[in-house]
């Protein structure tokens, strides 16, 4: 796929310093840049790679004044990072839904409607009374199973599984390893020590335009519905347990927990290897730190938690630089009671 320097511009809205008839092949890091590269440049630090950068073309920023002299042709834009993950986005939709066809074998079952400019790669499983939308991906030994509905445009990588009865919508895409709708960790503890298995009867339903990382696991509700709400982006290995509602735009990375019934705002940001209480609410905005224990509902939105248990960041902070100091601190208090103790014997004190 091959792209000229002035169409790239247009798609970006920048203008162009240089040759913008320059034919563009792919991207790369500006340090490691070759004829037919284009890549940006939107940090300081990485400045000195356009003097010597073979790239054919750089994205920048407008408030960037060069120092030396440079081969490449800029393309000179808003913001350079911002233009260059737009870049990304439109290539890597092209290597995308470029996959059209059927493979085989494949397997579709009885009363499924597939729409037009579909991908199913081969051993890939589509079960009963399904609906898959336009331009859909289905990667090499995806299993879907009965009565799913996935929305137009959603790409699904080689392993993932969607259980009975979920719904996907547009332009979602889910990671290899991803399982949506397994059951949830539900069994009632018994008399003998036993536990009895509790039935999971409900779904899981992901909005439009969410993001599910490798290996995240996303448990149907017991009854009613595991939501994951529009624009959220959900990293690798991460657990939804069942009956949890992710608000919009809400950001989770790996290694994160979030446990059965609980309520995520919209548009939060956890850190990871966090640990989310069930039957608790974040509020919008919320922002937790890398290895939080979530043991109470935040109820302020735009607070920021950390620690474990979790508790506002500006206590957090203040709570360990006081740790740091705790070593010189018992010094201090040993030499004070050694102090006392001669005044004490002096009959200093009484």
């Amino acid at each position: 796929m091959k792209f000229t320097v002035k169409q790239i511009a247009y798609l970006l809205n920048g203008e162009v310093r240089g040759d913008d008839s320059l034919t563009i092949s792919q991207l790369a890091k500006i340090e490691e840049g070759t004829t037919g590269d284009i890549s940006f440049l939107a940090n300081d630090k990485y400045e000195p790679f356009l003097y010597t950068t073979k790239a054919s073309a750089v994205i920048v920023g407008r408030d960037f004044e060069p120092k030396k002299d440079f081969t490449a042709t800029l393309i000179i834009v808003e913001n350079a990072y911002i233009a260059f993950t737009q870049l990304l986005e439109e290539y890597q939709k092209i290597l995308d839904f470029s996959k059209k066809g059927i493979e085989q074998p494949v397997f579709v079952g009885e009363n499924t409607t597939i729409g037009e400019d579909i991908y199913q790669g081969a051993f890939s499983y589509i079960g009963k009374n399904c609906k898959i939308g336009k331009n859909v991906k289905i990667y090499p030994q995806v299993y879907i199973s009965d009565n799913v509905s996935i929305g137009d445009n959603t790409i699904l990588y080689a392993g993932a599984k969607v259980y009975e009865n979920c719904i996907i919508g547009n332009y979602c895409v889910i990671h290899s390893g991803v399982v949506i709708g397994s059951d949830g960790f539900g069994f009632a503890p018994q008399a003998d020590g036993t536990y009895k298995t509790i039935p999971q009867l409900g779904n899981v339903i992901i909005e439009n335009n969410v993001s599910i990382g490798s290996n995240s696991t996303i448990d149907c509700a017991t009854m009613g519905s595991t939501i994951i709400r529009e624009g959220a982006k959900i990293d690798n290995l991460v657990q939804i347990a069942h009956n949890v509602e992710i608000g919009k735009n809400t950001v989770i990375a790996a290694q994160t927990g979030v446990a059965g019934s609980t309520k995520v705002g919209n548009n939060c940001m956890i850190g990871g290897q966090v640990g989310v209480n069930g039957h608790i609410t974040i509020a919008d905005g919320t922002r937790i730190g890398g290895q939080a224990g979530v043991t109470k509902s935040v109820k302020k939105s735009g607070t920021a938690i950390n620690g474990t248990p979790a508790f506002d960041l500006n206590d957090y902070l203040r709570a360990m630089s006081v740790l740091r100091k705790l070593p010189a601190l018992e010094k201090q208090v040993k030499a004070l009671e050694e102090h006392l103790l001669e005044l004490n014997q002096q009959g200093v004190l009484v």
